[in-house]
């Protein structure tokens, strides 16, 4: 095994393959946030129902604002962790800034849509005794040319 990587290495090396970005790749405008939770297994069903209350929600008022491009909930093993993946699609590194103007229509949106901010830190506060945050990532897609 090792005469075999060393053998691949000196491959690589040989070929003198360089790649230039922009010329063989580029980043994508568009950025995913990544956030890598992992979530207690009893809690699991509880936390994911909850998501739909108010991460998925707040997201879904977001994307029909124009504030996002798109948002997932992805699921690991229970078993394993972590074991949930958050992501949200920005149109570009700039429309994560976000402004005062767009909280404020956020805001009065997120209470027209049902839960009130005492409700929404209820059920988020309860997050923490359950699930961890791991990870978080700010990722580019690579576009190959």
């Amino acid at each position: 095994m090792k005469r075999f990587i060393k053998l691949f290495a000196f491959f690589v090396i040989s070929c003198n393959v360089q790649a230039e970005v922009w010329k063989d790749y580029s980043p994508s405008d568009s950025v995913t946030e990544l956030t890598v939770v992992t979530v207690k297994p009893n809690y699991f069903d509880d936390y994911i129902t909850n998501l739909k209350k108010t991460w998925v929600k707040a997201m879904g008022i977001q994307k029909e604002m124009g504030v996002i491009e798109d948002y997932r909930v992805w699921i690991g093993s229970n078993a394993e962790k972590p074991n949930v993946f958050l992501t949200v699609r920005y149109k570009n590194m700039a429309a994560m800034q976000g402004s005062e103007a767009q909280y404020d229509e956020f805001m009065k949106r997120f209470r027209e849509a049902g839960m009130s901010e005492d409700e929404n830190e209820t059920v988020s506060k309860g997050y923490e005794e359950y699930r961890e945050i791991v990870d978080r990532k700010i990722i580019r897609e690579v576009v190959y040319k």
